[in-house]
């Protein structure tokens, strides 16, 4: 496990995120998204810790993750008990102090993308020698990942020729057509999730997405299903 996947930034803010938490504690996402809404119950001040989101998973679906500050992590960690899960409660410690400690510097003026890039890099070089360039391998931002979800979701729409088709409503041939984009894409980056794409191939991936087609089978299929549906 890589130390600098443990704490991101995100809206100018160390923070780790729900997923992440069940990766490493090696815990269901699903237990400690259940945790966290228990928090929710009982936590005056819960916002100020926890923000909700989406995330895209490996078909495309939005997902409900969660976004924790150092304070909430702790909240949330309290109950992980095991040697293991000391070690990893102390090297989340170790990286929010070294992210928060970084921001610190910059609370001038707000960020620009670039400068949140190097923010990162330069507070996780201490962390680890194998941090050579971490721009270089930073997953896409939410911004960033919305942008990419629906250039992808066009293209699909294009590739049936518009929501309206008789193909794209057939629910099977969509799922298979996405999956279809994914197996292209996880073959050709070498990654098992969109959002996990280094930022610096962001332009590539988006130029892939614009040329990609269906395998020849899977064309002839959607073909079929709109010039069959459309005589109906």
């Amino acid at each position: 496990m890589m130390t600098e996947e443990l704490v991101i930034m995100h809206d100018q803010q160390a923070v780790t995120t729900s997923l992440q938490v069940a990766k490493n504690f090696e815990k269901l996402h699903k237990n400690v998204l259940r945790d966290i809404d228990a928090l929710k119950r009982d936590v005056l001040n819960f916002e100020q810790m926890f923000v909700e989101s989406t995330e895209l998973d490996s078909y495309g679906r939005d997902r409900r993750i969660y976004y924790m500050n150092r304070d909430g992590f702790s909240l949330l960690a309290m109950g992980f008990t095991g040697k293991k899960a000391l070690q990893f409660k102390l090297k989340y410690i170790d990286a929010f102090n070294r992210m928060e400690k970084q921001l610190q510097l910059q609370q001038q003026r707000p960020l620009t993308l670039p400068e949140q890039i190097s923010l990162i890099a330069k507070g996780y070089e201490s962390l680890s020698a194998d941090v050579k360039d971490i721009k270089d391998r930073m997953g896409l931002p939410g911004n960033m990942a919305h942008a990419f979800k629906k250039k992808r979701n066009a293209k699909i729409i294009n590739i049936f020729g518009g929501k309206d088709s008789n193909a794209y409503s057939n629910k099977n041939i969509r799922a298979k057509t996405y999956r279809a984009l994914f197996s292209s894409y996880s073959e050709t980056f070498d990654q098992d999730r969109y959002n996990d794409l280094p930022m610096k191939d962001y332009d590539k991936v988006v130029d892939f997405v614009n040329n990609w087609y269906p395998p020849f089978e899977l064309q002839n299929e959607i073909r079929r299903t709109n010039a069959q549906l459309a005589m109906m």
